[in-house]
């Protein structure tokens, strides 16, 4: 495995490379863990390369945020890589993706609106302005997401779609469906965050949810679920809950009675330092 940290050595590598078939682009913000790794073997399934970037994005920290604190272990993320086959790992630095100057920002409305972006001002941009960079960077063919940030790949998805970034020109986005551990609660490199205690009490978000789901697809009205979900977690010990809401699959439109196109039920719910997010499709 090739680590690189400057763009013009990142395309003078990635070009022989594309001679022996589909490359495959995997973005993570690294502290990697099974979540991460099953994007890495998907992305094996489909393409003859692999590139992984590892970049804690500023840009989709809010001055309040984990910026500082986020987890960083480039050592321990390139030795799970390496084992996993990945051929080149693209580690940049914030200066190699924003350059002195640097004046440009990539917003899509709609989809990034509510949810994560209410409580989140500006982290969509960020995401979209940095996914939009390392797609031209890497030029690949695919690009896997992990389906735990549903928002997020709405988002990359819309934006794709309304700028034209159509194959050859860009990658097909494909989402990967959620990792969780054996008692249901999603990976997160946020769950290192737990107490021996929150992590005890955190698997109650995904029991909530399913509850909250089958109480739906029994005829409950969806407020009515909603509100009991929200009160089985602050049972339960969270703190608060940013939101539990009911959106179409697609574009996250707010869903007050189900109907026949696909639903999800999204949850952000804080324990602890944690800020827990999950989502699963309605029926």
């Amino acid at each position: 495995m090739q680590t690189i940290n400057q763009l013009d050595a990142l395309r003078a590598a990635l070009e022989p490379l594309r001679r022996d078939g589909p490359l495959a682009l995997v973005p993570t913000m690294g502290a990697l863990h099974e979540g991460h790794l099953a994007l890495v073997r998907a992305a094996r399934e489909r393409a003859a390369h692999v590139v992984v970037s590892i970049f804690v994005n500023p840009r989709q920290f809010a001055a309040n945020e984990d910026l500082a604190s986020y987890p960083r272990q480039p050592q321990a993320d390139a030795a799970l890589l390496a084992a996993e086959g990945v051929s080149v790992l693209w580690l940049p630095s914030a200066e190699a993706i924003y350059p002195a100057g640097y004046a440009t920002t990539v917003s899509v409305s709609g989809v990034s609106d509510g949810l994560c972006g209410a409580v989140r001002p500006g982290h969509f941009d960020g995401v979209a302005t940095v996914v939009l960079k390392l797609f031209n960077q890497v030029s690949p063919d695919i690009a896997l997401f992990g389906e735990k940030d549903w928002q997020q790949l709405a988002v990359i998805r819309r934006m794709a779609r309304d700028l034209d970034l159509t194959r050859p020109a860009a990658p097909a986005i494909i989402g990967v469906p959620t990792v969780r551990e054996a008692d249901d609660l999603a990976r997160s490199s946020r769950n290192a965050y737990l107490t021996v205690e929150q992590r005890a009490a955190a698997p109650e978000l995904p029991a909530a949810m399913r509850a909250a789901l089958a109480a739906i697809v029994g005829g409950a009205k969806v407020a009515t679920a909603l509100e009991s979900l929200s009160d089985r977690l602050l049972d339960a010990g969270f703190a608060s809950i940013d939101y539990a809401e009911l959106r179409d699959a697609e574009t996250l439109e707010l869903i007050d009675t189900p109907g026949t196109r696909p639903a999800r039920l999204l949850v952000a719910a804080r324990i602890g330092k944690a800020r827990l997010i999950d989502n699963m499709p309605l029926g």
